[in-house]
């Protein structure tokens, strides 16, 4: 499946096995430019700076719930990193120097791979379920969990930082 680092830790099952206690729909599905894990870009920062575009298609019964969606720039996307292994719970990132577990990185290797990405909005056709957006960091197919407005001035923490 993949190689572990120096000082990664998996689990002694696989997450994927474990009896299901949420009934998680996939509403719709992303067309990106992505093909393999190697190609993608690592996170929507370096999605933004390859200038290639992408699109999220909503399935035809969660389309109305796009309305009233075009009066927001930017949306958050919950996607399911399909592609991604499950069962690593201590990681070593390749440009890190030591190991650090899961829930401090923002790696689609984790228990549930759901992924958050804050997208800038350049299209949407309700009618077809169509979502153009400016980048985005998942491979083509990818399938969508979610969408929500991005309001800058509630979601947004200019204090944030990250050491």
């Amino acid at each position: 499946m993949f190689d572990k680092r120096e000082g990664e830790q998996a689990l002694d099952f696989d997450p994927a096995t474990k009896a299901a206690d949420a009934r998680v729909v996939f509403i719709g599905r992303i067309a990106s430019p992505w093909t393999s894990r190697a190609d993608c870009p690592k996170n929507m920062r370096a999605a933004r700076e390859t200038g290639q575009p992408a699109a999220l298609t909503v399935e035809a019964p969660y389309r109305v719930g796009l309305a009233g969606l075009e009066r927001v720039s930017h949306v958050a996307i919950l996607t399911w990193l399909h592609e991604a292994p499950r069962n690593l719970i201590v990681q070593k990132p390749r440009h890190a120097t030591e190991a650090k577990g899961v829930f401090a990185l923002r790696s689609p290797v984790r228990p549930n791979p759901v992924g958050l990405h804050v997208v800038r909005l350049t299209g949407l056709d309700v009618e077809a379920g169509r979502l153009a957006l400016e980048a985005i960091d998942v491979l083509d197919g990818t399938p969508v969990i979610d969408i929500k407005p991005y309001f800058a001035s509630t979601d947004s923490v200019p204090e944030a930082t990250d050491r």
